[in-house]
């Protein structure tokens, strides 16, 4: 039997006790959701290490979190913004190595009682010890995700985890930032055990007393029984691996995010120079990654969503959310079927609608194969998966939806349509319930004008698909009441969505900005530019897809009908080219239809650009320069959002960032429209507005807060960092 002696100060992250020759220390930062590395946290493990070293009694140390879903969630980002050059976060990463390097020359052995997310710094504290065991549990993670802030590892992860794994799983690892469970950890040889959350510190005290009696002995490296010994365990074999992974990052990333790069010469410099060597330039890296502007555009947007995550939606103080247990979707279309298939994963009773059975059938059909996804990757259980399905009920009626709590509307994309769907609805519905229509372009306020309670009708736009985009817009009307937008806002939360709440208007916020951009994509085809041209250059610029990809992928059909509303909302400047006007008349649809400014084979697969649409549009192909190309496209985006702030459709410039990088694929290492116009400069961007006003006159008239703060030199941010 063992005796528990705590060891703990009021305040500190470390609690010790002994199980007995076996010191437990549990990480628990009090009032925080989370355990991350942080300067204080350091000087806590030092006094841990002193004690070890000096207390003859203790023979084993084992690493626990006291936090119900994380081990260790990374280094605290808080203190980032506070570097001022990279000799600060060199030192800041040579430390964080030396700290490791105490624990992991530790005279006792170490053992990572990992359950819940193990990331970033936690991971490399936890590969610093002698044996790791992880939960089975579907919360547990591991992932060293320092490349999606403009990071590499700095405390050891470049130098420790290839030796853990091999060469290429770890490459795999740091230069994604992908996540591994806790499964496939175990396969890999990340951790040494997988194990019920029940036993887990029980089993990892045995672990630590069998290690340092002897009795067990710490599993060998992955990297020493890897099926791929040709390649990794010789230089030439080595240099191969290299190669392609440089190559596929420049692939990737178009050469746009460092880290990638750098976290590969740290990896590189510790096969060829040795140990000492690669943590030496892993720190000078680090370093020099932490003051790039990616890193700072980044890390801006990891804070900006953070921030989202606590904003209830409105401002002052906020009123309670109404609970959403049930959960009622008209329309059992592509966009309701997604909508439903989230909302059974976090426990909520959907009841999915539609005028026949054969569309409701289609859409529970739709709904199975988005869950079955995530069954057939192993993220989810088949016990899950069977209770997830049955939380959806189909109708043709609107029978069980008196007793929802939200109803969201997913029907096609016309006023009138959508207005007749409410009226019907309405009755059905408890006075309480929250209304919200799934739309795009159309004005929540002429969808209310159906309604006997406007306050409670509001819109919720997802973006497609569904289950894969991050970002929800929730849209509050001129009658919403706050408790229906707080509502809305919560729930798309449990959702696990990224929420932004604008003001009502036509096209809203990410529409009309996107439309923008597409527009004047549009207007280059008018002039003769090629379709490779356009979207080769706005991929150049950081964009995932290029806007005639886009635009096939969207469903030209669509992107026609919104053209249309927002120029007759708008004016001259969202016109539809006439390239656009043609090819809608011509009733290609993209993608979905097999025939739109790209080649598609039966299956959807996309080839080249069908050379055919050329002659639908009929213009003279001309070369135009790429520069130009991006220019004109990406000022009319940033333009436009810069309008949707003016007229207060937007709330804040970190809506407007965050709404453009996860809603319609504006670079996140640029980190947004208005942190662009801080890192240009606004009085460089008015001139280039006006220079093109002249030539284009009126797409490209400055909005006038943008004239405002280039004449008083002010920016959207006061730190642009």
């Amino acid at each position: 039997m063992s005796t528990v002696v705590p060891s703990a100060v009021q305040g500190q992250t470390l609690a010790s006790a002994l199980a007995g020759d076996v010191l437990v220390v549990t990480i628990d930062q009090p009032n925080e959701p989370v355990n991350t590395l942080s300067p204080s946290l350091a000087a806590e493990f030092e006094e841990v290490c002193v004690r070890v070293t000096g207390d003859l009694l203790i023979n084993g140390l084992v690493l626990i979190s006291g936090k119900p879903d994380a081990f260790i969630a990374g280094a605290d980002i808080e203190q980032f913004p506070e570097l001022r050059s990279s000799e600060d976060a060199e030192r800041i990463s040579r430390l964080g190595q030396d700290l490791l390097g105490r624990l992991e020359n530790l005279r006792v052995p170490v053992v990572a009682a990992i359950h819940g997310a193990c990331l970033g710094g936690g991971l490399e504290l936890a590969l610093a010890c002698r044996y790791r065991i992880c939960t089975d549990h579907p919360k547990t993670t591991l992932a060293l995700p320092e490349v999606q802030l403009g990071l590499i590892p700095g405390m050891g992860g470049t130098q420790r985890l290839p030796r853990r794994v091999g060469l290429q799983a770890a490459l795999d690892m740091i230069l994604t930032g992908r996540t591994v469970r806790a499964r496939r950890a175990l396969q890999i040889g990340l951790v040494d055990e997988m194990v019920h959350p029940a036993i887990l510190r029980d089993l990892a005290v045995q672990r630590a007393r069998a290690l340092a009696d002897g009795s067990l002995k710490p599993s060998r490296s992955r990297s020493f029984r890897a099926s791929s010994l040709l390649l990794e365990h010789n230089p030439l074999g080595r240099g191969v691996v290299f190669k392609k992974a440089r190559e596929s990052v420049m692939e990737k990333t178009h050469g746009q995010y460092p880290a990638p790069l750098a976290a590969l010469d740290a990896v590189q410099t510790g096969y060829t120079e040795g140990h000492e060597e690669g943590f030496r330039r892993e720190a000078k890296l680090f370093g020099e990654m932490a003051m790039t502007d990616v890193s700072r555009q980044l890390v801006f947007l990891f804070f900006a969503t953070n921030a989202l995550k606590k904003d209830p939606g409105v401002d002052g103080t906020p009123p309670r959310p109404r609970t959403v247990e049930r959960l009622g979707v008209l329309g059992a279309g592509f966009m309701g079927a997604g909508i439903a298939s989230i909302a059974v994963q976090q426990g909520t009773l959907v009841r999915l609608k539609d005028t026949d059975t054969a569309r409701v059938g289609k859409g529970l059909a739709s709904l199975r194969s988005v869950v079955q996804e995530r069954l057939t990757k192993r993220q989810i259980t088949r016990h899950q998966f069977d209770d997830y399905l049955a939380l959806v009920g189909g109708t043709t009626d609107y029978s069980g939806f008196a007793s929802t709590d939200l109803v969201i509307e997913a029907v096609f994309e016309d006023v009138a349509l959508k207005q007749r769907v409410l009226a019907e609805v309405e009755p059905a519905i408890e006075p309480s319930a929250v209304y919200a229509s799934n739309t795009s372009t159309i004005p929540i306020g002429r969808i209310a004008e159906a309604a006997h309670h406007p306050e409670r009708v509001l819109g919720m736009h997802f973006f497609s698909p569904v289950h894969r985009m991050p970002l929800l817009e929730v849209i509050a009307a001129e009658h919403t009441s706050r408790e229906a937008i707080v509502t809305a806002v919560a729930y798309g939360k449990r959702l696990g969505k990224t929420v932004i709440v604008v003001n009502d208007g036509p096209g809203f916020y990410t529409t009309r900005t996107l439309a923008a951009y597409m527009n004047e994509a549009g207007r280059l085809l008018d002039e003769g530019a090629s379709i490779e041209s356009i979207d080769t250059a706005l991929e150049g610029f950081g964009f995932p897809v290029g806007p005639i990809t886009l635009l096939d992928e969207v469903g030209i059909d669509i992107g026609g009908k919104v053209g249309l509303v927002l120029a007759e909302a708008l004016g001259a400047r969202m016109t539809p080219s006439e390239a656009m006007r043609r090819v809608v008349t011509a009733g290609r649809t993209g993608r979905k239809g097999g025939s739109g400014f790209y080649r598609y084979d039966p299956t959807g697969k996309k080839g080249g650009v069908d050379e055919s649409v050329y002659q639908v549009i009929g213009v003279q192909r001309r070369e135009l320069n790429r520069e130009e190309i991006i220019e004109r496209c990406v000022l009319a985006m940033v333009n436009e959002a810069v309008r949707c702030f003016e007229e207060g459709i937007l709330r804040s410039p970190r809506d407007g960032d965050v709404g453009a990088v996860f809603g319609i694929g504006f670079p996140p290492f640029r980190g947004g429209p208005f942190r662009y116009v801080d890192s240009v400069g606004p009085a460089r961007i008015v001139d280039r507005l006006e220079d093109l006003n002249v030539r284009y006159a009126p797409r490209f008239k400055p909005a006038e807060l943008l004239m405002d703060m280039a004449a008083q030199r002010r920016s959207f941010y006061a730190d642009p960092r």
